[in-house]
């Protein structure tokens, strides 16, 4: 997951409203969204390669996602699967802080990655590269391959756009935000941030929507969370293909 948009406690219905794109590499074996047998309520895609999700919810309403924190220098070719962060706490009952507390013993063994947990309690954001477990604030925030907030273009675009859409009609929420998902705009050299991938790459990773030749985005998700259940969405790239679910309703 490399772009996640969301409004907490910023919406009259909606406690939680997420736009969220997952970027990968093409060859990487990925399930679509769906119910997990082996975790009954718990609704999320699956990376088949290590087993792992990037977001997802549950019927009890939990909520977790993910992204990498990208720093190639400091890449460990035998780090943990971050994608185990998000299953085990979807699949587990502990509270979200709790949670995120109790990973701080592991970080070291875990490449970069920001991670998302809310619960009934709160929503919680924490990354093994502050190493600080902090309460998320309500508004709306943006959170790619850096640090929450951090106002890299394609967080800032994705951050006003969500806000466009909240001001606007309520049944136009879900469309608004899928069309501020599919934004291929590139940002201009001179906005880049620089990561260590080289110029190239920046630019490729610089859209809210990615379609490289060998890397792009995968999927993209609008969860709208609140009134006890969850309606989730999530199109799969290339392709477009839809799934719809309504959780804990």
């Amino acid at each position: 997951m490399c772009l996640i948009a969301f409004a907490y406690q910023a919406h009259p219905r909606y406690r939680l409203v997420v736009a969220a794109n997952r970027d990968e590499f093409y060859r990487r074996p990925t399930a679509a969204a769906g119910f997990w047998p082996e975790c009954p309520g718990l609704l999320a895609g699956r990376d088949l390669e290590q087993g792992g999700a990037w977001l997802g919810v549950t019927g009890d309403g939990r909520f977790a996602a993910l992204t990498n924190y990208r720093d190639p220098a400091a890449n460990k070719p035998d780090a943990r699967s971050r994608g185990a962060l998000v299953r085990d706490f979807l699949c587990g009952g502990r509270e979200a802080r709790a949670y995120l507390e109790g990973i701080r013993a592991a970080q070291g063994e875990y490449n970069g990655f920001n991670l998302l947990a809310g619960d009934a309690g709160g929503l919680w954001y924490y990354s093994n590269r502050t190493d600080v477990v902090a309460a998320v604030a309500p508004g709306i925030h943006g959170l790619s391959n850096h640090l929450l907030d951090t106002p890299w273009p394609k967080v800032a675009k994705a951050k006003a756009g969500l806000a466009a859409c909240l001001a606007g009609p309520e049944d136009a929420l879900a469309a608004g935000l899928f069309a501020l998902l599919a934004d291929d705009a590139p940002a201009p050299d001179g906005a880049l941030p620089d990561t260590g991938v080289g110029l190239a790459w920046e630019r490729l990773l610089s859209p809210v929507f990615i379609a490289g030749e060998d890397y792009g985005t995968r999927s993209s998700t609008v969860v709208l969370a609140g009134g006890g259940g969850a309606w989730f969405a999530e199109r799969n790239w290339p392709g477009g293909a839809e799934r719809v679910f309504n959780v804990g309703r």
